[in-house]
């Protein structure tokens, strides 16, 4: 049964135009076409895919709260970045575990921008602390770590994703049966979608597939992290 269209390609053209009148004139001018057709959808995705992750992990959460949810602020933070311009130009939104803390732990992503949709799961770019643990577990247990990453469903929807180190990471033998996959700097898999798709009344049941797809995964790094699946 298809579900309803939350996303439309006015979600799309707004951003489109933001990009192009990246002000804070411009956003302002705009900010109840912002609401309506891009954060309220954004918002109302969310609450509806609660349930679904729900029974994918009930330690992972789905928050809808405009500010301080699952969804990321539009606004950027320009206090480091030579960049100042003031909004993201895409739409975005993070499931995290409830004892995980930063954006730097495992979540499940979507991520709609024009010409670039995509979902991923995992975690990326850990700290040092959480990539030691991460690859401690790998080299442990490197049975569930390949069943975790091996599965035909998530070869046939996914593609591994993130930056290699150059060398073995500290602490492991260059010669490790694993060491390839213990180079790895960020633990993702993702799955790429058009914008015709993200329109789509189907979207919100194939987001929830690939989150179900790669729940092994994240159940290993959850694990990993000490934290309840």
């Amino acid at each position: 049964m298809a579900s309803k269209a939350y996303f439309s390609p006015k979600t799309f053209k707004f951003l489109r135009e933001l990009k192009a009148n990246n002000r804070r004139e411009w956003f302002l001018s705009n900010k109840e076409r912002y609401e309506r057709e891009v954060r309220d959808p954004m918002l109302d995705f969310i609450a509806s895919f609660a349930p679904r992750l729900k029974a994918i992990s009930r330690n992972y959460v789905a928050d809808p709260r405009p500010s301080g949810g699952s969804m990321f602020r539009i606004y950027r933070d320009t206090r480091f970045s030579p960049d100042k311009s003031p909004y993201k130009t895409h739409l975005a939104a993070h499931f995290t575990h409830a004892m995980g803390g930063d954006v730097h732990s495992p979540g499940f992503y979507l991520h709609l921008a024009p010409g670039q949709v995509f979902v991923a799961s995992g975690i990326w770019h850990p700290d040092a602390g959480t990539a030691l643990k991460i690859r401690n577990a790998i080299a442990t247990k490197p049975r569930k770590w390949k069943a975790a990453i091996g599965s035909s469903d998530l070869k046939a929807k996914c593609s591994l994703d993130g930056e290699m180190l150059k060398r073995p990471p500290a602490g492991f033998a260059a010669d490790h049966a694993m060491i390839e996959e213990l180079k790895r700097k960020d633990f993702i898999a993702s799955a790429s979608f058009d914008e015709t798709d993200a329109c789509s009344p189907h979207f919100i049941d194939r987001f929830s597939d690939i989150c179900e797809t790669t729940a092994p995964l994240m159940r290993f790094l959850t694990t990993a992290l000490d934290l309840p699946w």
